[in-house]
């Protein structure tokens, strides 16, 4: 291996800082545009969403099916847009092109904002 190549090339841990500094909030006013072009993934809270964002980076394709399967990620739907716009939602969220990956931030005044997986 060129030595030059290996330190040209970010590291799995400097990826990961990378995509930490990169995350920030995003409420749902801000979200609806790329929510409107199928772009946003929801996150379950029980997910490290900086570990979620780094395996997408990687084109882990075992790992996300994996997530897509159990409901741990999906797509955003409607029935989320509903739940958003209800609460006026506020999100960790995470970009990697095309999608905008979001966690949705726990509330403590509305029980109804836990993750909803995908239909039984």
């Amino acid at each position: 291996m060129n030595p030059e190549h290996a330190t040209n090339k970010p590291g799995r841990e400097q990826l990961r800082q990378k995509l930490n500094l990169e995350s920030g909030q995003i409420d749902w006013s801000e979200l609806q545009r790329h929510f409107a072009r199928g772009a946003v993934i929801a996150v379950n809270p029980e997910l490290d969403l900086v570990e979620v964002a780094l395996k997408f980076t990687e084109d882990d394709r075992s790992e996300i099916e994996g997530w897509l399967t159990s409901g741990q990620i999906k797509r955003a739907d409607d029935e989320h847009a509903r739940r958003w716009n209800q609460t006026a939602a506020v999100f960790w969220a995470i970009v990697v092109a095309p999608w905008i990956l979001v966690q949705e931030q726990r509330q403590t005044t509305n029980k109804n904002t836990d993750f909803t997986g995908p239909a039984s």
